[in-house]
């Protein structure tokens, strides 16, 4: 795999001067256009042997191209900010918006196999980070994201001769550490799961390129213009290519809403009862919360339902039962342009909580599958596919001690029609109803058929759904807090 960047490759100083200016005004015209259509971001990994010209390459670009319009990352040891949530909540919170450049050290790629060539996991393992990798590109991609991975290469004997050369210049030892010295006692075990990782990761939408690193100006040459070519054709390309998607219903056109038709939405509380048993789930929840087992779980609350369902007041009962430092609401609306600049995903990572602390979502990523599916807010392609993402980005949620719980809250069109007209009736709730509430009943039907979806094709034992019968709100309150008390008690046994 790496012979042809282990033979030599030289360019002279006269060449390479004589090549740089048009390059240079390429790039930067490149770059330019990027920021002026912002219709993507652009992803550099960078990989490979340590002393190969990994950092001299990257300071040339920012030397070569406009550097406000470049971000560069590092990831290596975690901080206590990031080791309190998921481990890919960090790459994810360092995304580069649409048209700007992220250059990713020490990314995903560069953690899998240090932890492999240190035996801190095994070949199965690591075959489960390359699978998550790979899903986490894809996705990147179809939202549309340019993805450049670079593994810059030397031979053994190369990399041997760069060390020795850079130890004995006064001007450039700083440059070594311990890791460029501990690399080459493990260089054939490191290249060996190297190959692996490339061989199971190159794929038309995110290819490897190898860099052959022993000579600077060469190696200069081969990443600028692989960088120019890719940034020209993807800027050249009026739209990214469509996948055809399946046509047919995802549920059964003869039942398609069996499942919220079998909800008994006459199931009522009396007050009495009703104060009794809130306040003991108040108090439950409460305990659970301040449980030093919680020291190890973050617990995020997804709130989706009918418009009127009673999410708001739901979310106000399980908020009571708390300290407001020991949690944070996060209402979802429409995009923001910060938002819109960026995988659909991203603004939910990046309001993750932290071990020992909650995050209510009043509304969620489902939106993906439900608003945007019903109004046409995106493409059939687009929704189709998010199920298969939503499912990865639980799944990690979950890896990393996440209590996830995800509520929908029912009501049938009679209730939900009488509260709309409560609320336009009364002064203080009139800001709660609005003209699109009134035309989402129009399409009742359709978003039957995209929650019957929805429950189908993302619960599981991981993150089930838990469909809560709302006409009668006191009812749905209690059964919300009781449902999240018993998550929690059940990761709590886990830990046993």
């Amino acid at each position: 795999m790496f012979e042809s960047a282990e033979i030599k490759h030289a360019i002279d100083e006269k060449s390479f001067e004589q090549q740089l200016p048009a390059l240079r005004e390429a790039l930067l015209e490149a770059q330019f256009e990027l920021q002026q259509q912002s219709r993507f971001p652009v992803i550099i990994l960078i990989n490979g042997i340590e002393g190969a010209g990994k950092g001299e390459t990257v300071k040339l670009l920012n030397e070569w191209m406009d550097p406000r319009l470049i971000s560069v990352e590092t990831f290596d040891l975690q901080t206590d900010e990031e080791l309190a949530r998921p481990p890919a909540w960090r790459y994810w919170r360092k995304l580069p918006p649409k048209g700007r450049i992220g250059i990713f050290f020490g990314n995903w790629y560069s953690q899998m196999l240090q932890a492999r060539v240190d035996d801190r996991i095994n070949d199965a393992v690591l075959d489960q980070a390359i699978d998550a990798a790979e899903r986490l590109e894809r996705m990147l991609c179809d939202e549309g994201a340019l993805i450049f991975k670079f593994w810059f290469h030397l031979s053994k004997k190369q990399m041997k001769n760069r060390l020795k050369e850079l130890e004995g210049d006064p001007l450039s030892s700083w440059r070594l550490s311990p890791l460029d010295w501990q690399q080459s006692k493990v260089y054939d075990k490191f290249v060996r799961h190297g190959e692996r990782v490339i061989r199971r990761t190159s794929r038309d939408y995110a290819p490897w390129y190898v860099v052959p690193g022993a000579d600077e100006n060469y190696r200069s040459l081969f990443v600028a213009r692989t960088l120019l070519d890719g940034l020209q054709v993807a800027l050249q390309e009026q739209q990214r290519p469509q996948r055809h998607p399946h046509s047919a219903p995802l549920v059964s056109s003869l039942d398609n809403r069996g499942l919220i038709d079998s909800l008994d939405l006459s199931q009522t509380l009396a007050k009495d009862d009703y104060k009794t048993q809130l306040a003991t789930e108040q108090a439950r929840f409460a305990r659970l919360m301040r449980d030093k087992r919680m020291r190890q779980h973050g617990l995020v609350v997804v709130f989706e339902g009918n418009d009127a369902a009673g999410k708001g007041g739901a979310i106000r009962r399980l908020a009571a039962a708390l300290d407001p430092r020991q949690y944070h609401v996060v209402p979802i609306a429409a995009p923001t342009e910060e938002e819109r600049a960026q995988p659909y995903l991203w603004r939910f990572w990046r309001h993750i909580p932290p071990r020992g602390k909650m995050a209510i979502f009043d509304r969620s990523w489902y939106g993906r599958v439900l608003v945007e599916r019903v109004e046409g807010f995106c493409s059939q392609a687009d929704w189709l596919r998010a199920y298969g993402e939503i499912n990865d980005f639980e799944d990690q949620l979950a890896r990393g001690r996440i209590v996830l719980v995800k509520f929908w809250l029912a009501i049938d069109k009679e209730t939900q029609y009488a509260r709309f007209k409560e609320r336009e009736e009364v002064g203080f709730k009139r800001f709660k109803i609005t003209e699109e509430d009134w035309r989402n009943r129009d399409k009742w039907d359709q978003y039957v058929d995209a929650v019957c979806d929805m429950v189908d094709r993302t619960s599981n034992s991981r993150a089930p759904w838990t469909l809560v019968e709302a006409n009668d709100k006191r009812f749905a309150r209690v059964k919300v807090l009781r449902t999240v008390n018993e998550a929690l008690e059940a990761a709590f046994a886990q830990d046993l």
